[in-house]
């Protein structure tokens, strides 16, 4: 569960190693996981630059991963409050960061399939399901919900009768999975176990996180109060 600061603590960090302590989000001022979070730091064009990798030098910004959180940070002026320096921040931010999660999901899937680790086409995936090899099922997000029914369903009584977990994903577009194929109209795709899987999964992760509307009520209630008083201020 994440924690709440209510004294002052820096939200940047100029150390090279981000895996280790956990992070302040500017806005809602949770204490979590860099794995819950994105990195922001300033380019030297004075513009806000998403640092997924969490590789690039100087201070860095901290936020959620969420679309509504960095909207939030841009209403309320966060990263340049944060950083302490005047900033531009691109009008495309929210969604430039959309596609670049989506597009690290899409590249690690291709990993994934090069590896031989993905089966794709209807009848081999549900031919695959019954060897029970399948770990993972995707479907395009714009996929008829005929197909995905079938195959969901399938899955999800095979895994229940071994007692495991059947996790569908579906935050790549039909477009978007052909293309990490290599092939044309890639609908529904399945994966087999190995560590590639997994690193996809997180990343599937990341991109569902930050696209959910479900945000903490609480930093929500908080941002909406501090957007109030800085228009109130302003005005």
């Amino acid at each position: 569960m994440a924690k709440t600061r209510t004294t002052k603590r820096t939200t940047d960090d100029d150390r090279p190693d981000f895996d280790g302590p956990e992070r302040l989000c500017a806005v809602t001022r949770a204490e979590l996981s860099p794995d819950d979070l994105i990195r922001f730091v300033r380019a030297p064009s004075g513009e806000i630059v998403p640092d997924l990798e969490r590789v690039l030098p100087g201070r860095g910004v901290w936020l959620t991963c969420n679309r509504k959180i960095v909207e939030k940070a841009i209403v309320t002026r966060s990263f340049g409050k944060s950083l302490k320096a005047d900033v531009r921040v691109p009008d495309d931010l929210p969604e430039r960061i959309d596609t670049m999660l989506a597009r690290r999901a899409a590249n690690t899937l291709a990993l994934a399939n090069k590896a031989g680790l993905v089966v794709t086409g209807f009848e081999k995936i549900d031919s695959a399901l019954e060897k029970g090899g399948i770990v993972v099922v995707l479907h395009g997000s714009d996929a008829a919900d005929d197909g995905r029914q079938k195959l969901d369903r399938k899955f999800k009584a095979i895994q229940r009768d071994r007692g495991q977990k059947a996790p569908i994903i579906g935050v790549l577009t039909i477009a978007q999975l052909s293309l990490a194929m290599g092939r044309p109209s890639v609908v529904h795709a399945a994966l087999l176990p190995g560590g590639l899987v997994k690193r996809f999964q997180r990343e599937a992760e990341r991109v569902s996180r930050y696209r959910s509307a479900s945000v903490s009520s609480q930093a929500l209630v908080d941002t909406f109060d501090e957007v109030e008083t800085s228009t109130r201020n302003e005005g």
